[in-house]
């Protein structure tokens, strides 16, 4: 079980340190071009997009879970299905954001709120990186299908393809073919369309019968009501957890720019030890999936206890290092008084591994087992609990408040689905 484990979330977590690679990899370039205004609008094009394909996640999550209990059971031809229906759903709606870009741009940019400077450039680049949004969420859906066949390798190596096409055609772009800021949009959406050319091709090498049940099916697609289901409960809990952060973000923001400052280094600290959580998550997908739609629970329930005893031992090795985290500080930025202040901060920054590691291995257990209405019955409850906790407490707590308030939100999803798990599940 400890192999299956570390064959899946390696790789998984692997994939998940590349991705912001590619935001640093475009800072980079952008940071060379003579103007501050670049790197900002390259930051708020990226946070526009984010924004966006988080919403989407379902696209991933939704074809993992249900293509793991279908792996375990041993259908090919229902796996198959959940992948065409997946790209289908995909496709369609990659085409309407394209066609609502000029609204979408609007909203985003009032949520925002860049200068004028700024929003001008990342507007350029949001209409030209918009026509990349059919391949990044049909490479979700060939991601979450090919985590429910057991093979997190594929999408480790989509993401890392998407890093490199991405730095070696922007630096083209940029300087060779001398185009400027906008040579970092083109690199971006040729890797896109790239490296879902890619993904095609892992899919024919790793499993060839699966794809010529694929292409020698009919092209009707009818989308099951259980995918839209499932799908529709993970689509809510994403719009419940962007609203947390973005609310994270906004009351920084009134706080003042230190304010701002620190809680963003402390937002980079929870979001590095997220990255190896859901490599744990991901082998959960796939795992308890497949042990589940093959009607062995014996060895599901191994798997649950596996999982939490890998997600404790890294829950409690982050809090050890975010508990003395002045160094980690000074690596993200070299104001001394943010680092001062943020120290204020220490034990909330090594409370946050282990409020949250619970939710984050439950969250894969229930992608596993698509119980997706307990996962969105969590998320709800956190969210209520989040901003009653924030608005109940004294003002004289300052950020402290927040914090605490956050901390509480992380650990109530794991609690409720604890409960949801132990008295509806097992």
């Amino acid at each position: 079980m400890n192999r299956e484990i570390y064959r899946i979330a390696v790789p998984a977590i692997v994939a998940n340190v590349t991705i912001p690679l590619l935001g640093l990899l475009d800072t980079a370039i952008a940071g060379h071009l003579g103007a501050e205004s670049f790197i900002g609008a390259v930051a708020v094009g990226a946070m526009m997009f984010n924004l966006i394909y988080f919403s989407f996640g379902f696209l991933r999550m939704s074809t993992s879970g249900l293509t793991a209990q279908l792996c375990g059971r041993g259908d090919d031809s229902g796996s198959v299905r959940v992948l065409k229906e997946s790209l289908a759903v995909s496709l369609a709606l990659g085409v309407v954001v394209i066609a609502l870009q000029w609204p979408l741009q609007w909203l985003l940019l009032a949520v925002i709120a860049p200068s004028r400077e700024v929003a001008a450039l990342s507007q350029q680049y949001f209409h030209l990186c918009v026509w990349g949004a059919p391949p990044i969420l049909m490479m979700m859906a060939v991601k979450g299908w090919m985590l429910g066949m057991q093979d997190s390798r594929g999408p480790m190596k989509i993401s890392i393809a998407v890093n490199v096409i991405n730095t070696v055609v922007s630096l083209v772009c940029v300087y060779v073919f001398d185009m400027g800021f906008m040579g970092i949009a083109v690199g971006t959406l040729v890797s896109e369309y790239a490296a879902l050319c890619y993904s095609v091709l892992l899919l024919w090498r790793s499993f060839p019968s699966q794809v010529r049940m694929l292409l020698g099916g009919s092209v009707r697609v009818r989308v099951s009501r259980r995918y839209f289901t499932v799908s529709g409960d993970i689509f809510v809990r994403s719009l419940l957890l962007t609203l947390v952060h973005l609310a994270v973000v906004s009351i920084g923001a009134r706080s003042g720019d230190l304010m701002l400052a620190v809680n963003s280094l402390m937002q980079q600290l929870n979001t590095f030890f997220a990255y190896f959580l859901d490599g744990i998550a991901f082998a959960g997908e796939a795992l308890v999936g497949k042990y589940y739609g093959a009607g062995d629970m014996k060895n599901m329930h191994r798997c649950v206890r596996r999982l939490f005893l890998w997600a404790t031992v890294l829950a409690l090795s982050f809090a050890a290092i975010y508990a003395f985290p002045r160094g980690l500080f000074s690596l993200l930025t070299d104001q001394t008084s943010v680092v001062s202040a943020a120290m204020d901060y220490r034990w909330w920054c090594a409370a946050l591994p282990l409020a949250g590691m619970a939710a984050f291995v439950w969250d894969g257990v229930f992608i596993g087992l698509t119980r997706s209405r307990g996962m969105l019955v969590a998320v709800a409850v956190a969210v209520a609990l989040f901003f009653g906790l924030y608005f109940a407490m004294p003002s004289s707590l300052g950020n402290h408040r927040l914090w605490l308030a956050f901390v509480a939100y992380l650990f109530t999803r794991g609690v409720v689905q604890t409960v949801v798990f132990y008295t509806r599940i097992k």
